[in-house]
């Protein structure tokens, strides 16, 4: 049995007269205004959602900046006498290959830089593609970039958690110290805005731009 073509005509829940769950993705008839499977709101999707996507997504952006620029750590040796420290994030990736830690400093790096940075331009692709014309298996390849998209969005803390035990562990009085800079502040902002940019995008829009008609029906 042959496969269906990529530009056959796609029936959708929402040109069914269906609404979805975004909760537990159960389908209802448009006329039901809460999921009896799990009772959530039901919402048809809307690109005014985007709205949202975009203000998030600028906020993580504006953390990001400072969250690069300031120290994430700051270490204190016997009281400052043997003076103090300070590290930003790609000062610490490159203090820890100074030292030959390779394998720690590629998971800082790739947490604290690819990965921000790859969500900032996945999502932002995500929002302007939404809606517009595209094939089952381009809607299939977005669909799953929103998955890793969410799924990633709970190890971008990493650089955080590190500050977080070094400040807790790390407490020796007067022979040492680590405190946690102004960029772990900037830093956990950054990421709990971009998550709740993911989290406000609709997945649904990205069947809105499946074909109604097959080309032989425009012939």
């Amino acid at each position: 049995m042959s496969a269906p073509a990529q530009d056959a005509p796609v029936l959708t829940a929402h040109r069914a007269g269906l609404v979805g769950c975004r909760s537990c993705g159960r389908a209802w008839p448009e006329a039901e205004t809460t999921c009896r499977r799990c009772g959530s709101a039901l919402v048809p999707p809307d690109r005014r959602c985007l709205n949202a996507v975009w203000a998030w997504l600028a906020a993580g952006f504006i953390f990001y900046i400072p969250a690069n620029l300031f120290p994430m750590l700051k270490t204190s040796t016997f009281g400052g006498l043997r003076g103090n420290s300070e590290s930003t994030i790609l000062g610490g990736v490159v203090e820890l290959m100074h030292y030959g830690n390779y394998g720690i400093a590629a998971v800082i790096f790739a947490a604290s830089v690819m990965v921000p940075v790859g969500k900032f331009v996945a999502i932002a692709w995500l929002a302007l593609v939404a809606g517009r014309p595209a094939t089952v298996r381009a809607a299939h390849k977005r669909l799953a970039l929103y998955e890793v998209v969410e799924f990633i969005g709970r190890w971008s803390m990493i650089d955080v958690f590190v500050v977080a035990i070094l400040s807790a562990l790390v407490q020796l009085g007067f022979v040492a110290s680590i405190h946690p800079g102004p960029a772990a502040v900037s830093f956990a902002l950054s990421v709990a805005f971009t998550m709740l940019s993911a989290q406000s995008f609709d997945p649904r829009l990205i069947w809105r731009g499946l074909p109604l008609r097959s080309r032989k029906d425009h012939e």
